[in-house]
């Protein structure tokens, strides 16, 4: 690829009908500014299906992107009948729908290889910005956002917005792709070591996770082999362990994040949970509220509410977490348990169907295909892996995210279609 190359596809694609698609991302940092990117794919749409209204017809990926909706929106749904906090639960249902035109507007804007590579660059970018932002921040203390979080590197998130480890690692995989295709493999090292600063001192140990999938993910794209994969893990381990030697010494955030992480190594309830900041007394009451709602859970969002019902007698998320006193922990912190305590086994069914949906579309898709959704790709499979804490997916923003994620994967495995309405998304915009 030319030096230029990349360049010429981002300055395109920011110049096309991908710029909604790109200011979601783009203003994630921003609080609701990120709804700006939503509420132009709606008006998108709106003129897309005015001008052809089978336009739906034509694209697969839109189609796929729907149907994975259904069951996101379909649980969320039947849990509302008898939600514990309905004018909640269905303010969430309400307030979800505006990702349908979303996915819609996404899927043909992306109608070409093209543009998911201008796309792919150009969310790099903003993922660059960050990352620099944030040593910047390391090492100034300020950043683009101002002075950082006390105990945590914050970055342009704010210092009382602690989202900058999650953001980074979900996103990150767009990063690690640009570099490679732009610098080759040395781009992709330089890349991974930049960014796993920000991610380790933003002190999210679930962030930690998230990126060390992310880096497990694209080892085993380069290494194209077990034998050539176990030994870059080896070195990958190596590395990992000189970096966090490094920043034992010069990072007090770091340090206090790992003082609250190696109780577990003890092997205790008590070192386990103190590692988790209280996390198995979270999981433990979602089992026992799940058992009391098992059909239809107690209503998304609506976990907060119910926690004080079944939880134990003394229970400290009941006077200290930050949701609100008596209420509780906030969510359950774990993907599957909040599918089970919020929509109950209907809510599992229905997330269980898209997964083998997404799993089977994706296999079949091809090789081409797949290797061009591949940043998706890994960034959905880091957030939503089931051995790790999460933030809540029926969430404002990380909702958001994840449903962005998902347009552009729909998007990316079909972006070579036939020319049928390929200038509706650019009259739209």
């Amino acid at each position: 690829m030319s030096a230029s190359r990349p360049g010429a596809l981002l300055k395109a694609g920011l110049a096309s009908p991908l710029l909604p698609v790109w200011l979601i991302p783009a203003l994630l940092p921003f609080g609701r500014s990120a709804e700006l990117g939503v509420f132009l794919a709606l008006v998108g749409t709106i003129l897309l299906l005015v001008r052809d209204p089978q336009a739906l017809r034509h694209h697969p990926g839109a189609r796929l992107f729907l149907w994975l909706f259904a069951a996101y929106a379909g649980a969320a749904l039947v849990s509302a009948i008898d939600a514990v906090a309905p004018g909640k639960t269905w303010g969430t249902v309400a307030g979800i729908l505006r990702f349908v035109p979303l996915g819609i507007y996404t899927c043909f804007a992306m109608r070409r290889p093209g543009k998911v590579r201008a796309l792919w660059f150009a969310t790099a970018v903003v993922v660059a910005v960050w990352v620099v932002d944030a040593w910047v921040q390391a090492i100034t203390g300020y950043g683009l956002a101002g002075a950082s979080h006390p105990e945590r590197l914050s970055g342009i998130f704010g210092a009382y917005n602690l989202k900058l480890g999650p953001a980074v690692s979900a996103l990150v995989p767009f990063l690690l792709w640009a570099a490679r295709e732009r610098w080759g493999r040395r781009g992709l090292l330089a890349a991974f070591l930049l960014a796993m600063g920000p991610v380790l001192l933003s002190g999210s140990r679930a962030s930690w996770v998230c990126y060390a999938l992310v880096a497990l993910a694209f080892l085993w794209r380069e290494a194209g082999s077990f034998r050539r994969f176990a030994v870059a893990c080896l070195g990958m381990g190596v590395v990992v362990a000189l970096v966090g030697m490094l920043a034992w010494q010069v990072s007090p955030r770091f340090r206090d994040r790992m003082a609250h992480t190696l109780p577990a190594l003890t092997g205790t309830e008590a070192g386990v949970d103190t590692a988790l900041t209280g996390r198995l007394d979270i999981w433990t009451t979602s089992l026992r509220l799940y058992v009391a709602h098992p059909i239809n859970g107690v209503g998304v969002r609506g976990f907060r509410v119910a926690y004080p019902s079944v939880a134990t007698p003394g229970d400290h998320f009941l006077t200290t977490e930050k949701c609100g006193e008596g209420e509780g922990a906030c969510h359950p912190h774990q993907v599957l348990l909040e599918a089970a305590t919020e929509t109950g086994t209907l809510g599992l069914l229905a997330w269980l169907a898209a997964t083998v949906l997404a799993v089977r579309t994706w296999w079949r898709a091809g090789p081409v295909a797949r290797a061009r959704a591949f940043p998706a790709t890994v960034a959905l499979f880091a957030i939503f892996f089931p051995l790790n804490t999460h933030m809540a997916f029926y969430s404002a923003w990380w909702g958001l995210l994840a449903a962005w994620l998902f347009a552009v994967w729909c998007a990316a495995l079909f972006a070579d279609l036939p020319d049928v309405t390929d200038e509706v998304p650019r009259r739209g915009a």
